[in-house]
């Protein structure tokens, strides 16, 4: 293999990370205290609590299901300058089994969540009577637990696989996860556009909106890859993947950071324009909401800092090979993230004044260090690079020249 600059020509060891006693000790906190203050809300504010229990449980089975199509995406278009990347969003995909766990406690939150769960308003509603064949709770629990299956076996195929090759240096590999790559996307992009259905825009079963499934998909992408390169800089700062990881690989994240930035900002324009111009009560009664009162400003933030913000600083090519601006924006995005879904929300619960405090924080706190422990877990037990792709070459010699 040819290498570049410093870099070696052959990993011939895995590479595996030590986690931190911090970093450990953090997302075992996480978890317990945000399941405690989850249990206390139950008990004391149920309606509040299942809110902030599934803006969390949506934040990271995005991100884990971004790990899922990145990788896909990578064996599809066979890629080469991303191998040494794509053991990162592999590791994404640990999570689902621990994210079907707790979409299993979607079935319990019943109507403090979706009212088309609580019969008496549902006969009441001659709109969601004709709704009924599909939004009903076995319909509904069956469809998370297909879902789950399905990402949790294609992610169980390509990323074992992957660690497969590992160990064998089998090139046979690398062709046969093409056609369950294909088929990953295609299942991924029905039903992701469906989970989103289900979990967030069902909240307010009276509204619909096409567009809906790609514009949850727009935060997912953009998400995913701000993730993946705050954990590709604290590997390459911790000296894991620093000769197999550089400027022209981050550069290469920084513009895809950069352009779901501006296709989330497509989306949301897209559906939020089609919608005021056509002026359906069915259809305006998602945004008149969240363009009032506190909402208003919870609407312009999304619009300052998770589109114009990120848009202008990483416009240059410059600041896309800047770990130290990379990283501030992608930390921004993530947080922006969480507004959104928050935005999407929230509203459901209290249409006139946005409510953020102890609840949110740490059941979103419980979710995230269920992530990355099982993220960490996962790097700690595999190599954290790739070791015997056949387009591994084509990484380690790597050079962006726009």
């Amino acid at each position: 293999m040819a290498g570049h600059g410093n870099q070696p020509a052959e990993i011939k060891s895995p590479i595996v990370l030590t986690a931190s006693q911090g970093l450990k000790t953090f997302s075992i906190a996480a978890v317990v205290i945000g399941f405690l203050v989850f249990v206390v809300g139950l008990m004391n504010n149920p309606d509040r609590t299942w809110h902030a229990y599934v803006i969390g449980l949506f934040y990271v089975v995005s991100l884990a299901l971004g790990g899922l199509f990145f990788t896909a995406i990578q064996h599809v278009v066979k890629a080469g300058w991303s191998v040494n990347v794509r053991r990162i969003s592999e590791a994404f995909t640990s999570f689902l089994p621990v994210g079907l766990v707790a979409a299993i406690g979607l079935m319990f939150a019943g109507k403090a969540l979706y009212p088309w769960m609580n019969e008496k308003y549902v006969m009441a509603d001659a709109l969601l009577q004709k709704k009924v064949a599909y939004l009903n709770q076995p319909f509904f629990v069956v469809r998370i637990l297909v879902f789950f299956v399905l990402w949790i076996v294609l992610s169980k195929i390509l990323v074992g696989n992957s660690l497969k090759q590992d160990q064998t240096g089998d090139e046979k590999i690398t062709h046969k996860l093409l056609p369950w790559s294909i088929a990953t996307v295609m299942i991924f992009a029905l039903s992701y556009s469906l989970f989103s259905v289900d979990a967030l825009m069902s909240l307010e079963p009276h509204w619909f909106s096409t567009i809906f499934g790609v514009y949850c998909f727009a935060g997912l992408f953009q998400s995913t890859i701000a993730f993946m390169i705050l954990t590709s800089v604290y590997l390459i700062k911790h000296g894991y993947l620093k000769n197999y990881v550089n400027e022209n690989h981050l550069h290469d994240l920084g513009k895809f950071l950069f352009a779901f930035t501006v296709f989330w900002a497509y989306i949301a324009f897209s559906q939020f324009m089609l919608i005021w111009y056509a002026n359906i009560p069915e259809e305006t009664l998602f945004y008149i909401p969240r363009f009032q009162g506190g909402w208003a400003l919870v609407s312009a933030s999304l619009l300052i800092f998770k589109f114009i913000v990120p848009f202008l600083i990483l416009l240059s090519r410059s600041a896309k090979r800047n770990s130290k601006i990379l990283v501030s924006m992608s930390f921004l995005i993530l947080v922006m993230q969480y507004v959104d879904l928050y935005w999407l929300v929230y509203p459901n619960f209290d249409a006139k004044t946005p409510v953020f405090g102890f609840y949110e924080v740490f059941i979103f706190l419980a979710f995230i260090g269920a992530f990355v422990y099982t993220l960490t877990s996962f790097l700690s037990k595999n190599s954290m690079i790739v070791m015997k792709d056949p387009r591994q070459h084509e990484s380690m010699s790597h050079h962006v020249t726009y």
